[in-house]
């Protein structure tokens, strides 16, 4: 069986790397050969993160390069897009597809559909507002990360709604029970563009480190986020793939904070799931998916006020039992539902499935 995998990144770009590349091993021993498109090349994204803003000349030239992959479609079973064929662009190929009767799965761990329709533009709201819509139903199935992006496919019509999770390996990570006998760390993995969730708690933040003497580490952040913590114990590590699950490993709590909007209704709780399958115990905003996976698999505590964010993190740093009791129950749930040993079958035959 053979697949075109339309992805819009390298292994560079999380989302990519998590929902589909990381996948292909799993996917060759089950007899489904993928060959890999990425709209996106690590320049862009260099260019993005160091500079947070796009090419337009480059942006053009991918557009075109994807277009000429696309006259390849016939020579596939089923395609497997990432979200959309071309942000910003109508959907214009994506209703072709279906009219040919070319077959393709789309995935979603994101509520892009919010960058259309609750755009500050009025002229991209009325010409793509409903774009992602028409995407979702004319695939064979949408895989959606969570229960608000599959909602959001079921109103759009689309034909098949599967629910997988995003994942990680967990033989990749290790569980080390934390004992408490150096200095605590709370720690936060993720992107420059999310960065900002961790300066919302910031009084939170300073009150426990004061009062437990504890340590704030920021897995790939920029050094500027340093500025606005002032009085917190800051320490900014580099992201890298190779080292991530290390450095999650020193960490006694994981956190992740939110703002409760809909672009943030539609993440899958990645950074949570990372904490988990290292033991690490969490404290998360109640917004979306985190309240499925911290109060469905015991593994943490909800926070919302500033109030909050400080008692539930003064409670796992008071006692290494408690941590090390809600660690194992988070490790426990990536192993059952949260790796990508236990989802890798469940995609397989959405694949076969749809090429069927």
């Amino acid at each position: 069986m053979r697949v075109l995998l339309l992805s819009k990144y390298p292994r560079m770009g999380a989302s990519s790397r998590l929902r589909s590349l990381q996948y292909l091993p799993a996917l060759a021993d089950e007899g489904i050969e993928v060959t890999v498109s990425s709209l996106f090349g690590e320049e862009y994204l260099t260019e993005l993160y160091s500079k947070g803003r796009r090419s337009k000349l480059r942006s053009l030239i991918l557009y075109l390069k994807r277009l000429l992959v696309l006259l390849t479609v016939f020579r596939y079973d089923v395609l497997w897009i990432e979200k959309e064929l071309f942000p910003y662009f109508p959907a214009f190929f994506e209703r072709l597809l279906a009219f040919l009767g070319v077959r393709y799965v789309v995935d979603y761990d994101d509520a892009i559909f919010h960058n259309y329709d609750l755009s500050g533009s009025g002229l991209i709201r009325k010409v793509l507002g409903w774009k992602i819509d028409a995407v979702m139903a004319g695939a064979s199935c949408v895989i959606a990360g969570n229960q608000y992006l599959a909602e959001r496919a079921r109103q759009a019509g689309a034909k098949r709604v599967e629910i997988i999770p995003t994942v990680v390996d967990h033989n990749r990570y290790s569980q080390i029970p934390s004992t408490g006998d150096s200095q605590l760390v709370i720690g936060w993995i993720g992107s420059p563009s999310t960065q900002r969730y961790v300066v919302d708690i910031q009084d939170a933040l300073r009150a426990v480190c004061d009062k437990t003497g504890a340590r704030l580490m920021l897995v790939g952040a920029t050094d500027a986020v340093v500025d606005q913590l002032s009085g917190i114990p800051v320490e900014v590590v580099p992201w890298s793939e190779e080292s991530e699950a290390e450095n999650i490993a020193q960490m006694d709590v994981g956190i992740m904070p939110l703002v409760d909007g809909p672009w943030e209704k539609g993440k899958c709780g990645y950074k949570l799931i990372q904490y988990m399958a290292s033991g690490v115990p969490v404290v998360a905003s109640p917004v979306g998916v985190n309240v499925e996976i911290v109060d469905g698999y015991g593994c943490g505590r909800m926070a919302e006020s500033k109030d909050d964010w400080a008692e539930s993190l003064l409670e796992l740093l008071s006692g290494a039992d408690v941590r090390n009791t809600l660690g194992r129950a988070g490790r426990e749930a990536v192993v059952k539902r949260y790796s990508l040993q236990t989802q890798s079958p469940i995609l397989a035959d959405i694949l076969k499935s749809a090429a069927r």
